[in-house]
């Protein structure tokens, strides 16, 4: 059984960056899937990005080229650079792990992102 513990949410102005860390208590951390979502005030939980044990990656369309997802096997780490922040990226940020893509069995607290414009 995994267990995620998410950290570096916080309050930032449109335009700036934040990394968020996710450290997972597991055996076999580079085995798994692992995967940002987020959830929005009235929103349902959306994908944001995720990295394949081999590190592939995957980004929703609104955050391409904004975001970075990379892992640290090492650590037992999975990170989200979010750069050129916007009002819109403002949510609950979820990490996730699962042994296959699209399918999590695993769930972090979730850490609070405020983008101000």
């Amino acid at each position: 059984q995994v267990q995620l513990d998410e950290s570096g949410g916080g309050l930032v102005q449109a335009g700036g960056s934040l990394r968020l860390s996710c450290e997972a208590f597991a055996r076999t951390f580079n085995s798994y899937v692992m995967a940002w979502f987020r959830q929005a005030p009235g929103k349902e939980r959306e994908f944001v990005a995720h990295i394949s044990s081999t590190g592939g990656t995957k980004y929703t369309d609104s955050v391409k080229g904004r975001f970075t997802i990379s892992r640290d096997n090492a650590k037992n780490t999975v990170y989200l650079q979010m750069n050129s922040l916007k009002p819109e990226d403002t949510a609950v940020y979820y990490c996730a792990a699962g042994e296959f893509i699209n399918y999590y069995s695993a769930w972090g607290q979730g850490t609070l992102v405020t983008v101000s414009s």
